[in-house]
């Protein structure tokens, strides 16, 4: 690991095919700190959901909410977060929340578009988790839909899932109407340190923008963002993610883990308008899970650069 730079060897060879000067990747880097700034600390402790991304047994990687009355995510110092509660999905897919397992997390308040992330690992955890933040920085608001979250129930059902494919019926209307869904990667050595672990990142666009294709693919464009690529790196490093596609209107998701690929010739990225590559996944497993979410969201409004070109 180079340990002048946040960055590992996947990224940066994103970084250097799509082309980015050393100038902002010396800016990239002295914006991602080894901890959380204040400002940082009171925003996740103000979030009544967040996600994070967690490997299961067989070292695959899930995104999954995590959820409670704001201030069940506590700020014990820079460098330390506690989360009161597990992820009400983690025993269901077996995920690894021992110490030292790696973790991502992103803070996003959908209200105010306004986000935050953090990875690191696992420094105790029993009922809850205490992360020991290694990586810690913030992202601009494009391509997040602003939403309204209803008043959460105070003691909402435990999520149920069940096993479904791509084109079965309750997952083929989540992904077709989602406007949003969150991505879980890792890196090529996830147990070394948070430069080269987990990751969970939003991705927003159009309805119809995550793709179920007739191959039974799912696929995405990528649109220009802060050049960081954590996604495309870890996609570039090993290759296996984890996506939460959620429908706010009635609190169910599909959940997907497979391994993913960048096309970066692609000439579907015509029909997006700033989609400047694309990244295609095979699907190992797919889950609908009803209740994922503790409440629904209205939308508000859409993220201005969305609209699509025509085609």
């Amino acid at each position: 690991m180079n340990h002048s730079t946040p960055f590992h060897a996947g990224e940066i060879a994103v970084q250097d095919r799509a082309g980015v000067p050393q100038r902002a990747r010396e800016m990239a880097t002295r914006a991602i700190r080894d901890a959380m700034p204040a400002q940082h600390q009171a925003f996740f402790e103000t979030l009544p959901l967040m996600f994070i991304a967690l490997l299961d047994r067989r070292g695959r990687p899930w995104a999954v909410p995590v959820s409670g009355a704001p201030g069940y995510a506590r700020a014990l110092s820079p460098r330390q977060l506690s989360l009161s509660r597990l992820p009400a999905l983690a025993e269901e897919f077996e995920l690894d929340t021992d110490p030292g397992a790696g973790i991502g997390l992103l803070g996003i308040d959908l209200a105010t578009r306004r986000r935050n992330r953090l990875n690191g690992q696992i420094a105790s955890g029993v009922d809850g988790l205490v992360i020991a933040v290694e990586q810690s920085f913030g992202n601009c608001p494009k391509y997040i839909q602003t939403r309204i979250y209803e008043s959460s129930r105070n003691d909402p059902p435990s999520p149920v899932r069940r096993q479904a494919q791509l084109k079965s019926e309750a997952v083929r209307e989540i992904i077709a109407g989602a406007d949003t869904f969150f991505i879980a990667s890792r890196g090529a050595n996830p147990a070394g340190s948070a430069n080269e672990g987990l990751d969970v990142s939003h991705r927003g666009g159009r309805p119809g923008f995550l793709g179920n294709n007739e191959n039974g693919t799912l696929s995405f464009p990528d649109y220009s963002g802060n050049r960081y690529f954590n996604t495309l790196g870890n996609i570039e490093a090993d290759g296996r993610v984890g996506l939460f596609v959620p429908d706010f209107t009635t609190g169910a998701a599909a959940l997907v883990t497979g391994r993913a690929t960048i096309d970066w010739m692609s000439d579907r990225i015509g029909a997006f308008a700033g989609a400047e590559r694309f990244v295609d996944i095979t699907c190992d497993e797919v889950w609908h899970v009803a209740g994922a979410l503790p409440s629904t969201a209205l939308p508000v409004e859409f993220s201005s650069p969305l609209d699509r070109t025509e085609a």
